[in-house]
C-alpha cells in the first residue's frame, strides 16, 4: 500500500514543543490526515504509471515508541494506544474506512504477522517495521484490531497504489523533499495553503520518486551541499526539477485535480518557496518552471485518464 506515516514528532517535536499538550497533538493529527488524503488520491489514481506498487489501505500508522518521555502522557491521552502499533487516522472513503477501521484502533497483526514495538523511544523504527509488514500484504489485507479491550478481525480490499511513504515534518521551513522512498512535506504548507494547492507540491515530490531521480542523480555523480549549486551539479539538479514539474501535472490530472492548478500555484506562491534572488541554483527560476508546467498541461489529451506520458521513458535514462 501507500505507507502513510505519522508526523515526525520524535525528530521535531521536542525541539519545538518540549511537552506537547493534547490540543497540539490533535492539531498535528488533523494535518497528517490532510496529507494522507492527498497522497492516497494521488497514488491510487496513478498506479498505472508506477512500476513499484503496493496495496493502498488508507491507514495512517504510528508507534507508541515514536514519542519521547515528555510526549508520552499526552500521546496516550489523545491516541489511546490499545496496542504498541496503532491507527493514527483513516482516509475518508478509503478501504480502511470501508472496513470499519477507526482512528485510535490498535493494530495487533497484519495477515499472519504480529506487530510489536521494542525500540527505545523516541524512534520511528517500530512504526517503519509495521509499515514494512503492511507493504508486504496482498489484497484483501487482513488486520487484527484492538478496540475497547477486545480483538477482532477485518479485511480491506485495497487497490494498488504507487509505493511511497509520506510524512509531515515540523519546523519553520517550507520543506518539500524526497529521498526516493519517503516524501516529506513541511507543516507550513498546510498552515498557508489549501489542500488543492498543497497537492501540487505533493505531486511534484511523488514525481521525483516515480522518475527515480535520487538514483539517477547519484549514478551521475551529482554532489550536494555547496558543490550542488555549481556547474554540472546545478544543471542536472534543475533538469530533474523540471522533469518532476512536468510529471507532477499529469499526476494531478489523473487524480482529478485541475492540472492548471500547478502553474497557478507557482505563479501566485512561487516567490514564497523559491527564495527569489536567494533561491538554490539546483532549482529553476519560477518563470522557467511555470513555462514547463504549462507545456506539460497542454500536452495532456482531453478525456484521457489515466494519461501515461512519454516522460516516463526517461526514468531509465542516465542524466547527462
Amino acid at each position: 500500500m501507500i505507507a502513510l506515516l505519522s508526523i515526525a514528532l520524535a525528530a521535531s517535536a521536542p525541539a519545538a514543543h518540549a511537552e506537547p499538550d493534547t490540543a497540539s497533538l490533535e492539531a498535528l493529527r488533523a494535518i497528517d490526515l490532510r496529507l494522507a488524503t492527498i497522497a492516497h488520491r494521488l497514488v491510487t489514481s496513478n498506479a498505472t504509471l508506477c512500476r513499484d506498487t503496493v496495496p493502498a489501505s488508507g491507514m495512517i500508522l504510528h508507534a507508541r515508541t515514536q514519542y519521547d518521555a515528555a510526549s508520552q502522557g499526552a500521546a496516550r491521552q489523545v491516541f489511546g494506544f490499545p496496542s504498541p502499533i496503532s491507527v493514527e487516522g483513516v482516509v475518508p472513503g478509503s478501504p480502511a474506512a470501508t472496513a470499519g477501521i477507526r482512528a485510535n484502533d490498535g493494530l495487533a497483526a497484519l495477515g499472519s504477522e504480529p506487530l510489536v514495538a521494542n525500540a527505545p523511544p523516541p524512534s520511528s523504527a517500530d512504526r517503519d517495521a509495521a509499515l514494512d509488514v503492511l507493504e508486504r500484504q496482498e489484497s484483501p489485507v487482513s488486520a487484527t484490531l484492538v478496540r475497547n479491550g477486545s480483538r477482532h478481525e477485518t479485511e480491506m480490499t485495497a487497490p494498488q497504489g504507487c509505493r511511497g511513504r509520506f510524512e509531515v515534518v515540523l519546523g519553520p521551513k517550507m520543506t518539500a523533499q524526497s529521498d526516493g522512498k519517503v516524501i516529506q512535506i513541511g507543516v507550513r504548507f498546510f498552515e498557508r495553503y489549501r489542500d488543492e494547492e498543497t497537492a501540487v507540491i505533493v505531486a511534484h515530490e511523488l514525481a521525483h520518486v516515480i522518475l527515480k531521480h535520487r538514483v539517477r542523480l547519484e549514478a551521475a555523480g551529482v554532489q550536494g551541499g555547496l558543490l550542488g549549486e555549481l556547474g554540472r551539479n546545478a544543471q542536472l539538479g534543475q533538469a530533474v526539477e523540471l522533469e518532476a514539474d512536468a510529471l507532477g501535472v499529469v499526476l494531478l490530472h489523473n487524480a482529478g485535480y485541475d492540472p492548471a492548478s500547478a502553474a497557478r500555484f507557482w505563479r501566485e506562491h512561487g516567490g514564497d518557496i523559491d527564495g527569489g534572488l536567494f533561491r538554490s541554483r539546483t532549482h529553476p527560476a519560477t518563470r522557467r518552471r511555470i513555462a514547463a508546467i504549462e507545456a506539460a498541461a497542454a500536452a495532456i489529451p482531453k478525456g484521457e485518464q489515466p494519461y501515461v506520458p512519454p516522460i516516463l521513458a526517461q526514468r531509465d535514462a542516465p542524466l547527462r
